[in-house]
């Protein structure tokens, strides 16, 4: 964590979202000037979090640990961050109706009026081997 606060300090973010924290029980603690809410299990897998700078910290009016993989922070000014740690395409069809179910219990504490940053580990599998590498060797080719 002291390295994760260190690069946040160095390129200057206010808000990271964390994934895959792997820590038990939901707890908001300062870590020196950063102060960082999380959502864990039961056990040491998964778990999401988000890490405020001190201004950020300031403005965190409530959130509400959904869990291991969804959590929500609400700001001043009408700003709620949703942080996620999604499964993956392998997982169980049970598994993944309950992570959308969570996501509609985060999409809950949402008002009409508010300004909504989803972030997060999503996860996404795209393409195969070839044809990702294609798609890239292309890009470079269009500069």
């Amino acid at each position: 964590m002291e390295n994760v606060i260190q690069e946040m300090d160095r390129i200057k973010l206010n808000i990271l979202g964390l994934a895959e924290i792997r820590r038990k029980g939901t707890v908001s603690l300062k870590l020196g000037s950063k102060t960082l809410i999380y959502s864990g299990g039961h056990t040491h897998e998964r778990g999401v979090g988000i890490l405020f700078g001190v201004t950020t910290a300031k403005s965190l009016e409530s959130w509400c640990p959904i869990s291991d993989r969804v959590v929500v922070a609400k700001q001043l000014f009408n700003l709620r961050i949703i942080q996620v740690y999604a499964l993956t395409s392998d997982s169980e069809d049970v598994e993944v109706e309950k992570f959308y179910e969570e996501i509609e219990k985060a999409k809950g504490y949402l008002k009409y009026q508010d300004i909504v940053i989803i972030m997060g580990d999503f996860n996404a599998k795209v393409g195969m081997k070839g044809e990702r590498y294609r798609w890239v060797q292309c890009h470079r080719d269009c500069k």
